[in-house]
């Protein structure tokens, strides 16, 4: 089944509209009436960034800024980190075919979106899709991206913690009484976020208060 990539036919906006957001207040809301009036793009060409900002996350559905699209405006690596960030996610189906995809050339960036999207060799479609990425992947440092590192740390903390807590369970057999021992699992659902203090002051909760 054919997926589906953000793309906007008006490539060589999205950069432009991006320089401006760094510069320019985080509003409130991000509205048409904001792009046009505020940044200072109000053609039709432009109009599809909104959609592409929420599928990237750095909108929501409501049109609300979020924490990443806050770390774009923030310093020139933080920026850079988390438009990689904000890649990773709105191209999620190019990353699960090669998690590399941003290291690829033009011809086989292309070759990678023609077989997920089924779009036509030579089609505008086509173009707009490789065109978005690569004028995104233009704000972007990948090696400062770090998603992957923070999940990574927060599997294993978990792991810790349920180990740790597993082990500290007594058992009768300590007391002298028959070898019974007693085991808890404990699940957390992670919010949707990409700030790693929302992790660690997580992590540091359970310690104090469960372990």
């Amino acid at each position: 089944m054919a997926e589906t990539l953000p793309y906007m036919l008006s490539t060589g906006t999205i950069g432009k509209i991006l320089d401006k957001i760094k510069d320019a207040k985080t509003p409130d809301r991000f509205s048409q009436d904001y792009l046009s009036t505020v940044l200072g793009h109000p053609g039709g060409g432009a109009k599809p960034f909104i959609p592409l900002a929420k599928r990237l996350n750095l909108l929501n559905s409501d049109g609300t800024p979020t924490d990443l699209y806050r770390r774009f405006r923030g310093s020139d690596d933080e920026s850079k980190a988390a438009m990689a960030t904000a890649i990773k996610i709105g191209y999620a189906p190019l990353y699960k075919r090669n998690e590399y995809a941003d290291k690829l050339d033009k011809k086989k960036l292309e070759g990678l979106i023609k077989e997920i999207t089924g779009a036509e060799t030579g089609s505008s479609t086509l173009r707009a899709m490789v065109g978005t990425f690569e004028a995104l992947k233009a704000h972007a440092d990948f090696g400062l991206d770090p998603a992957s590192e923070s999940n990574n740390a927060a599997e294993d903390e978990t792991a810790g913690s349920i180990d740790e807590a597993s082990a500290s369970t007594p058992s009768r057999a300590d007391a002298g009484g028959a070898d019974l021992r007693f085991g808890y699992t404990i699940n957390i659902n992670l919010p949707n976020t990409n700030d790693i203090a929302v992790f660690n002051a997580i992590f540091k909760s359970l310690k104090e208060h469960l372990l």
